[in-house]
């Protein structure tokens, strides 16, 4: 394959074109089976990745979905603002801005709205045409902010794993999801029934024994339920098993927690590599109301997640306050968080009447299981959305194209092509 680098400037505010700019990156991937004479007259696909808050993958060759796609299309790979090396906002940055209160206002400038204003400025410099983007997961849920905002941007839209819901407050997400994540823990539990008793020895072993991660920070029975994050995958789920297994080592002075094990769940449970997950998670459900810690009041009514009943469930990938008491690379953005926890203006983020109207063939795959983007939201919001195609399967879950991309892919695109044969 061949890369370009891409920097952009853009407003911070796209509704103040004249102020403020930040630097937006973005990786340009081509098959060397183009020459660059043959690469010049490809389509673009712009992808849109998860998060909130991950930058641009990294490709080390083209592969899975990205092989497919770079027979027909360059692909740009857009690190959205805030990460990567797109004006990164960390612990480290976000202070520059000054007051906490700053660096609140600062980061409303950092949901779909804006990054779709981005890849729309992204491709007018370019010169493109209108171009086909694909969204995964979060990447799906700006790929409905683009329908909604700057349809003429668009070609064609393919979204795995990514129809958010258009409407109400973020708590029927997190009701939807905790569902799903409960019935992932007793399929989980049902293979391997031997580690439902590691995870309560493991949560018994945490509340009577302090135990320290390597970057220092404690392991709480809250932060170790974090890696149920494995239960979002497909294959990725025997990893799980894998970690658990050997989780406990002999020491003099009895059984400890293994630096193995500790090593494994340090990087699953730090923000440290995308601090604005957990800043902005509840935000990308908010609008027009405050989110004011969603997950945490949902939780109340599933106890089965507490971290002090004695079999605690696993977690999925909601966000808490504690995260920003217990992860060093959250801590001094306490207070930044609690702010936008509290904001209760923020604009929509859907069009819903647009979203009806809209001529842009959309091909989405929903994954019945998934336990991140709940099935029962996902095709509420395709009925929504005029002509979109459903792919629904039960064969992936939410990392559905890290297991079988290519194919996934191809189908997807060849249903949008069909709807404007």
């Amino acid at each position: 394959m061949r890369t370009t680098e891409h920097y952009f400037e853009v407003p911070l505010d796209h509704a103040d074109p004249e102020g403020e700019t930040i630097t937006v990156f973005a990786r340009e991937y081509v098959s060397a089976d183009h020459t660059e004479e043959q690469a010049q007259e490809l389509p673009w696909l712009l992808f849109l990745q998860g998060g909130p808050g991950g930058r641009g993958n990294r490709f080390p060759s083209l592969g899975g979905w990205s092989k497919a796609a770079a027979k027909d299309f360059r692909i740009l790979m857009l690190d959205q603002r805030g990460t990567g090396l797109s004006s990164p906002a960390d612990r480290h940055t976000l202070p520059l801005r000054g007051s906490d209160r700053d660096q609140a206002e600062y980061l409303t400038h950092f949901r779909a709205d804006s990054i779709v204003a981005d890849a729309e400025a992204i491709r007018r410099t370019l010169g493109a045409a209108p171009w086909t983007i694909y969204g995964q997961s979060y990447g799906g849920f700006c790929a409905l902010t683009y329908l909604s905002f700057a349809p003429e941007g668009l070609r064609e839209v393919l979204i795995t794993g990514g129809l958010a819901p258009l409407t109400g407050p973020a708590d029927r997400v997190y009701q939807a999801t905790f569902r799903r994540v409960a019935a992932r823990n007793a399929e989980y539990f049902g293979w391997y029934p031997e580690d439902r008793e590691t995870v309560n020895r493991i949560a018994r072993h945490l509340r009577e024994t302090p135990e320290v991660l390597p970057d220092g920070s404690p392991l709480t029975v809250e932060r170790f339920q974090m890696v149920g994050s494995f239960l979002g995958g497909n294959t990725r789920v025997d990893a799980l098993h894998h970690l658990l297994e050997d989780a406990f080592t002999a020491t003099p002075d009895g059984d400890r927690l293994s630096d193995t094990f500790l090593e494994q769940v340090r990087g699953l449970v730090t923000r440290a590599a995308n601090p604005l997950y957990a800043l902005m998670h509840e935000s990308i459900y908010g609008q027009g109301e405050a989110t004011d810690w969603a997950a945490l009041r949902v939780l109340q009514d599933h106890p089965e997640f507490r971290p002090d009943v004695p079999a605690p469930l696993l977690t999925g990938e909601m966000v808490y306050p504690w995260y920003f008491e217990q992860d060093p690379a959250l801590e001094p953005l306490r207070a930044v968080a609690a702010l936008l926890a509290e904001k209760d203006d923020w604009a929509p983020l859907y069009d819903l009447d647009r979203l009806a109207a809209t001529t842009v063939p959309v091909a989405a795959a929903v994954y019945t299981d998934d336990i991140y983007v709940d099935r029962d939201l996902s095709l509420e919001t395709a009925r929504a959305v005029r002509g979109l195609q459903v792919w629904e399967t039960d064969e992936f879950h939410h990392d559905g194209i890290a297991d079988d991309g290519e194919a996934i892919f191809g189908r997807l695109l060849g249903m949008a092509r069909a709807h404007t044969a």
